[in-house]
């Protein structure tokens, strides 16, 4: 366990609630991570986590008592629940099935969890595991949205294998990973009372993309992420609901955005289609623009005493110029990227007529302190008509200037 992260816990009262997940294994070493980090743990179950993880095995770690009903008598002499919510600092839910996040939705309370959660006044964070397809129907979409508006921290989920034999984004976050969030996250922040992309959908591709040679090689670039990252927490902060498909990046979830973790091109090319139709594209992902015409199943070898080895690569598809020009996403803005090396304006304006785009943000890479990698870029927006200039600044605060940007292009 991190410092930070222990200094950050050490303290707090969590309120851990398991829903009736496989995942509800991983809420045990959960609440030994919290405990480790100095929180004090209390645990609430569903009755169907009850099924899958004993209350007494969440007693002996957290050294607590472990409240399962509403309906236990001895507790709700004086109104167990209602104490219960008021003891915590924060509320957990861990794991957090699709059928509990639509009831914490929808204001239900028939049940111990739900009534806790509707009880308190603690900040709430959910952690997600479920199915890939249920994770991507629009039903939890909707239903994830609407807690992200209530200002809801939604951690995960992650995307991997998931107990159904199957892969895919709805993997339970990992408990260090958890702990990690909430100790850096502070509380949730409160969702903006009208935000400049209030109602609106976005999606943001993010991060590179990996084309695999071999079993040990790929292709890839030096993309960090953090730019798309930035703008989709920007625009989940001004009200939108925000769809972000990541490359292979190292980077944490910006608060009210729901991610979908890609590899390759095609991958990404799927995750960004099945994401429409929606308001606003914005393309920030760096995507090879090349693949290997053939995945090699074995390592390739160096052979006799040849010093070059020729790779035969196909284009990629353009992402960004497919959606453009689809008639049936409902978008309303288009957003691309561009870094270049050199006459960056010019490439930048070729790129906005090519592929159709409204707006293209633009900036040089290779320069020490900006572009790929860094914390803080310099860049240029242009659309057909004007331009804007955004002068060196951390990527964060840059995002926040392009969402205002976005919004005044959808009002143009």
């Amino acid at each position: 366990m991190s410092p930070s992260a222990t200094a950050a816990l050490a303290g707090q009262r969590i309120l851990l609630c398991v829903g009736g997940g496989i995942a509800a294994y991983k809420s045990l070493e959960l609440v030994r991570r919290l405990r480790e980090a100095g929180a004090e743990v209390q645990v609430a179950m569903t009755a169907g986590a009850q099924q899958f993880v004993t209350p007494l095995s969440f007693q002996a770690l957290s050294g607590q008592p472990v409240r399962t009903t509403l309906w236990d008598s001895a507790a709700e002499q004086a109104m167990g629940h209602l104490e219960l919510a008021r003891w915590a600092d924060r509320v957990l839910v861990a794991p957090a099935t699709a059928d509990l996040l639509a009831r914490l939705a929808h204001g239900l309370a028939d049940d111990l969890v739900t009534t806790l959660c509707l009880a308190t006044e603690a900040p709430l964070s959910v952690a997600p595991a479920m199915n890939h397809r249920m994770w991507r129907h629009p039903a939890t979409a909707a239903n994830v949205a609407l807690l992200t508006g209530r200002g809801v921290q939604v951690i995960g989920p992650d995307d991997g294998p998931l107990a159904e034999g199957e892969s895919g984004p709805g993997r339970l976050r990992e408990p260090e990973a958890i702990v990690a969030v909430l100790a850096a996250g502070g509380a949730p922040a409160a969702p903006p009372a009208e935000g400049l992309l209030q109602g609106m959908r976005v999606v943001v591709s993010a991060g590179p993309t990996y084309e695999d040679l071999d079993p040990v090689r790929y292709l890839g670039n030096r993309s960090s992420g953090k730019m798309g990252f930035a703008v989709a927490a920007a625009a989940a902060r001004q009200g939108a609901q925000v769809v972000l498909v990541a490359g292979p990046v190292h980077l944490e979830t910006p608060p009210g955005v729901r991610r979908v973790d890609v590899r390759s091109a095609e991958q990404m090319r799927e995750a960004v289609a099945a994401a429409l139709p929606a308001d606003v594209y914005v393309g920030a992902a760096a995507v090879a623009d090349y693949t290997p015409r053939a995945f090699s199943p074995s390592k390739i070898k160096k052979t006799g005493t040849g010093q070059t080895l020729a790779l035969d690569l196909v284009r990629t598809p353009d992402i960004l110029a497919e959606v453009a020009q689809r008639e049936d996403a409902g978008l309303k803005l288009v957003v691309g990227f561009a870094a270049e090396t050199d006459n960056v304006a010019d490439y930048a304006r070729q790129k906005l007529t090519a592929k159709h785009l409204d707006l293209i943000v633009a900036n040089r890479v290779g320069v020490p302190g900006s572009g790929f990698e860094s914390d803080d870029n310099a860049m240029t927006a242009y659309w057909p008509a004007g331009e804007r200039d955004f002068p060196p600044a951390p990527k964060v605060r840059l995002a926040e200037g392009l969402v205002e940007l976005i919004a005044q292009r959808l009002q143009a």
